[in-house]
């Protein structure tokens, strides 16, 4: 079944489409949200939640904008960093797009079977420290890059510069079933 097929089926409502979406990509996105939650409980409240609202919400998904997984996976992200501000952060972190991180997940269509959270964790450790801090504080965290500026005592356009260079960084080291 293709992605359009899968999605109209979704629109649609048709509970074989949730289930197709629930083998083919809970296990990616459980591991995001645990990576994110540190709590395996509370990473399967937040899939719950991820996948109810991507059932409610199909219609509201844009090929125009993004792939499918990388919607369901800002849904899920969000969901987690919600959950942390809500539970230990109060207000403090304020939520981060993650456009240029999930442009390296979830720019090959085979990547979406082959997504390992620990692999890609593994490759941001082989990056030198100054780059494995900015990646966990703004994407794993969900820093805003303003937060990480002040955290690591930097300035701000030295963070999105590092930013930017940290994560081509990434996308060389990673195989090319990751995406690049």
């Amino acid at each position: 079944m293709t992605e359009e097929q899968l999605i109209k089926q979704l629109v649609e409502k048709d509970p074989k489409a949730f289930d197709i979406l629930y083998q083919k990509y809970s296990e990616s996105l459980q591991g995001v949200i645990y990576a994110i939650v540190k709590d395996v409980e509370i990473a399967e409240e937040v899939l719950q939640d991820t996948f109810i609202k991507v059932w409610n919400n199909a219609t509201s998904y844009s090929s125009a904008k993004g792939r499918l997984f990388t919607w369901m996976l800002n849904i899920a992200r969000n969901g987690a960093i919600d959950i942390l501000r809500s539970k230990s952060f109060g207000n403090q972190k304020k939520n981060l797009t993650a456009d240029y991180f999930v442009d390296i997940l979830a720019s090959n269509d085979r990547v979406d079977a082959m997504i390992d959270l620990k692999g890609i964790i593994n490759y941001v450790e082989t990056l030198k420290e100054k780059c494995k801090k900015i990646i966990d504080l703004l994407y794993f965290k969900g820093f805003t890059q303003k937060e990480v500026a002040e955290t690591l005592e930097i300035p701000i356009g030295t963070v999105k510069t590092r930013n930017r260079s940290c994560l081509s960084k990434l996308r060389e080291k990673l195989p090319a079933s990751y995406g690049h």
